[in-house]
């Protein structure tokens, strides 16, 4: 039966602080170097309207499904998937849920707190100067110049792991709490403030007409695998973070409306931040690109030649630690309410803990970019490189696949109805239904895909009389749609043979 005490780590406020708490999870580095530029170059409107149908066929769905299993569970994500399928007397591989999403979250801290603390330190480049009137080669040499030290590195990578130690350490009302409902709010003041600036003094026309121009010519088979991949990640699943944040849950509050609130300002805040960057981008002449280059040179050398450029190209790198501090907070969190439910220790002693671990761990992706550069773990890639292909490309998709098989056939349908607190069955079962047969076909696409070479897309690399791409075997799109069907469906019918058929109104 559900677990109807509070949790022993304490509960929010009320759905407005979860709601603030999930988006600061769910905003992160993408939201800010990704998606405005992902955006714009596939189609503009007609993209994000296709981002909202993937976001409403694969993240809402999926996160209103971890949200109820952490709301029923009510402990951290391993030992709610223990009470969980104890609970549904289903088969014990389920708890390698809580197992995944708590490690992925885990390796995934270990170097997102590295890529972070190069926020921190351009806080102080930019408020410092170092960029004012600068060309783009000096930019481009600042940033390989920070990654080539290993010693700022750590210094940068220590700063962020100690400041998001030092709130989770406190718990989750006078720590993620009290810190979350500042620090949002803050973002999006920091966001006008810096849409208004590139308003005054950028090409916002430019801007707007690259994001917003619908134009269906680029909406090609890639274009929709983009759209459809970035709607699972953008959320936070599979990674334990929004589990952990549903145990604290109120209750009474509705999951649905919470969770389609929480995707709404996540979305919110990826445009908001095109609106932010590409003005000035724009107004320099330059091109549009995403991640790093982005982030850490094309912004900063464009800040450095307009006026008022330091100050608000200092804002800007404040905005993206914010967004950065915000995310690691709800990632270190599952490894930490479950370290003090095992060991039955303080939350202080659990989190320094895990914290000097996760610490630890980065110090490899600290020196993939220097002194380990040539060391790979994987064929081609570095420590850095492989912690972040073996979480986004197979243990949040897995994650997430896995918690939409287990909310829908796994879990008892009466647990799910009660749990989700939605007062029109009709919308339950809408939900209900695409979650077991529309959901996990998605998500198997984002999987495969993920694991497919390059150029699996590529009409340039790809040989289509002979299917080869590189040294590999390529399986045409169409081919690898039909595979992953009856892959899927075969597995559906095969778990759902396991146990009586419940049915929609049972």
């Amino acid at each position: 039966m559900a677990n109807n005490n509070e949790s022993i780590h304490g509960s929010w406020r009320n759905r407005w602080t979860f709601i603030l708490a999930a988006t600061g999870s769910a905003v992160g580095l993408g939201n800010i170097w990704k998606f405005p530029y992902i955006t714009g170059e596939y189609g503009g409107g007609a993209f994000v309207l296709v981002y909202l149908m993937c976001i409403a066929l694969v993240g809402i769905p999926v996160m209103m499904a971890e949200v109820a299993m952490g709301r029923r569970g009510r402990q951290s994500p391993i030992n709610s998937m223990k009470a969980l399928v104890s609970e549904a007397k289903a088969g014990p591989g389920w708890k390698l849920i809580g197992w995944m999403g708590a490690l992925a979250g885990f390796l995934i801290l270990s170097f997102y707190s590295v890529v972070a603390g190069w926020s921190l330190s351009y806080v102080l480049k930019m408020a410092t100067g170092v960029f004012t009137e600068v060309d783009q080669t000096v930019a481009g040499d600042q940033f390989n110049g920070l990654l080539a030290d290993p010693s700022m590195l750590m210094v940068w990578h220590t700063i962020f792991m100690i400041l998001t130690v030092g709130v989770v350490i406190r718990g989750v009302n006078k720590g993620i709490e009290s810190t979350i409902t500042v620090l949002m709010p803050l973002l999006f003041v920091l966001l006008v403030i810096l849409i208004g600036y590139g308003a005054s003094k950028g090409d916002i026309m430019s801007a707007v007409d690259f994001m917003f121009a619908a134009d269906f010519s680029k909406l090609s088979m890639e274009a929709v695998l983009v759209a459809l991949g970035h709607s699972f990640f953008t959320l936070s699943l599979g990674m334990g973070a929004i589990m952990a944040y549903g145990s604290y849950m109120p209750r009474n509050a509705s999951i649905a409306s919470t969770v389609f609130t929480v995707a709404g300002l996540d979305t919110l805040v990826a445009l908001l931040a095109g609106l932010a960057i590409f003005p000035i981008v724009f107004a320099n002449g330059l091109e549009p690109s995403a991640g790093p280059g982005l982030m850490f040179v094309t912004l900063p050398f464009t800040f450095g030649q307009m006026p008022g450029g330091q100050f608000f190209g200092a804002l800007f790198f404040i905005l993206v630690a914010f967004a950065a501090w915000s995310s690691a907070i709800s990632l270190i969190e599952p490894a930490t309410a479950w370290a003090v439910e095992r060991f039955k220790v303080s939350r202080a002693k659990a989190c320094t803990l895990i914290g000097v671990i996760i610490w630890a761990l980065g110090i490899g992706s600290v020196l993939s970019f220097n002194d380990w550069s040539e060391f790979h773990l994987l064929p081609g890639k570095t420590i850095f490189d492989t912690f972040d292909f073996m979480t986004a490309n197979v243990m949040l998709p897995l994650g997430g696949l896995l918690i939409a098989l287990f909310v829908g056939f796994g879990m008892k349908y009466h647990h799910a109805y009660n749990e989700m607190n939605m007062k029109n069955a009709g919308l339950f079962n809408l939900w209900y239904i695409v979650l077991r047969f529309v959901t996990p076909v998605a998500i198997a696409i984002v999987f495969i895909n993920g694991l497919l070479p390059e150029c699996s897309f590529n009409a340039e690399l790809l040989n289509a009389e002979t299917g080869e791409c590189g040294n590999s075997v390529f399986m045409t799109p169409r081919f690898i749609g039909g595979v992953i069907l009856a892959v899927t469906y075969i597995g559906i019918i095969v778990k759902s043979l396991q146990k009586p058929s419940r049915g929609l109104s049972s």
